[in-house]
């Protein structure tokens, strides 16, 4: 089975989402299964994770009402408040929806160290009871505090979304680099091979550009833990699906078809147990 790892689905809201800048306007509009499913058909992928774009617990069940009602959706990551003191609950309640499989936070429009609070901890340690994964979407400044968490809870299965959106259209890479081989030596940690087209130049990328930073992936996490993601329809602001599947199908290639099928579907479904 072919999976695309992580996309959205949103009713577009310019006030909640006000980080759809104006620069943006390719996705100012909403997006739902109906637009996605044929693009993914003409791709070749068989079935797709939906993850959060705001901070709720009505779009977590919004995402999973999708999955629901449309079969190539395989699995939803969705939000919940791991600071409550209720979380338990929350996860319980959710446990019973099997769409669900993980959750995630906004972590990158946090401070640098929100991965690391106790009340934050104590809600990851949580997802354990319920088998449910943690995606960790953050920016390079805040990889130290991601080393922290994946270091203090090593029994939770966490995946890092976009490559943790090294500074590629600066070409930075060394100290992003250097953080994301100590997290790869926590075996609990895989990293999804997403989001990089728009942390690129936009208008003037060029596929050398990302190969060095799938370099060190391919090095660190090695090819059972890498895991393929459109961030459609994010991406549409500097590429469109096509050419970001190409993008990873190519770099892939010389792998052989055993791990592109891994890294194209088999880490996907191992790891949020599609």
């Amino acid at each position: 089975m072919t999976i695309d790892a992580h996309q959205h689905f949103w009713f577009y809201d310019p006030e909640r989402d006000s980080w759809i800048t104006e620069e943006m306007q390719a996705i100012r509009r909403d997006f739902l299964p109906a637009d996605l499913e044929p693009v993914l058909q003409e791709n070749g992928i068989n079935g797709c994770v939906a993850v959060q774009a705001s901070q709720s617990e009505e779009e977590t069940l919004f995402l999973a009402q999708l999955a629901q009602a449309y079969g190539f959706i395989k699995g939803v990551v969705g939000w919940v408040d791991l600071r409550s003191e209720t979380v338990y609950e929350r996860l319980e309640a959710f446990s019973q929806i099997e769409e669900i499989k993980g959750f995630r936070h906004v972590v990158q429009a946090e401070p640098e160290d929100f991965m690391t609070r106790p009340e934050f901890i104590r809600g990851i340690r949580q997802l354990t009871a319920f088998d449910f994964t943690y995606d960790i979407l953050i920016y390079p400044n805040q990889l130290k505090a991601a080393l922290q968490l994946v270091q203090a809870v090593p029994e939770v299965k966490f995946i890092i979304d976009h490559l943790a959106k090294p500074y590629i259209k600066e070409q930075k890479i060394n100290t992003w680099s250097n953080y994301m081989a100590e997290i790869a030596k926590s075996p609990n940690v895989y990293c999804k091979v997403s989001g990089m087209v728009t942390e690129a130049d936009w208008h003037n990328w060029s596929k050398k550009d990302f190969f060095p930073y799938l370099d060190v992936l391919f090095e660190h996490f090695g090819p059972d833990r890498l895991v393929y993601g459109s961030d459609w329809p994010v991406c549409l602001v500097a590429a469109n699906y096509t050419q970001v599947k190409n993008l990873i199908e190519e770099y892939v290639e010389p792998w052989g078809p055993a791990v592109r099928d891994k890294v194209f579907g088999g880490n996907a479904v191992a790891f949020y147990n599609l």
